[in-house]
């Protein structure tokens, strides 16, 4: 547990994915709070690949996305400030789709927006190793 989560300023991993949790069956932030986070460090030119395999779809997918832009989640009408403690992982990045076999998700300039709680819970692709398995 870091110093912030200690403190009471950011959420813990637990009561994260009890947030998480607590969305609707179905849901995608219900299927991940079933997941472990995998990515800790700030994603900006990673590239990631989402988890996308069962139950979250029927068919398992592979779409890898190199976040570009964070996008701070927006707080209700009247909020000034988000209330402590702060959510983990919270708003979402503007991505580049450069690899995918979904049809909805195609390469070549296709942009997505990803929850950075997705994010957080993808694969880090290493390119050296992706170019010499294939």
């Amino acid at each position: 547990m870091n110093f912030l989560s200690r403190i009471g300023f950011i959420e813990t991993a637990e009561q994260e994915q009890a947030r998480l949790a607590q969305a609707p069956e179905g849901s995608l932030n219900h299927y991940l709070s079933t997941l472990p986070v995998t990515i800790e460090e700030w994603p900006k030119d990673l590239l990631v690949e989402l988890p996308w395999e069962p139950p979250r779809t029927i068919q398992p997918y592979r779409i890898v996305v190199v976040p570009i832009e964070f996008r701070k989640e927006a707080l209700p009408e009247g909020v000034e400030e988000e209330p402590l403690p702060r959510k983990r992982h919270s708003g979402s990045w503007l991505c580049a789709v450069v690899f995918s076999d979904h049809p909805k998700y195609p390469v070549g300039g296709f942009r997505v927006d990803v929850p950075t709680a997705e994010i957080a819970r993808g694969r880090k692709v290493d390119l050296a190793t992706a170019l010499t398995s294939s």
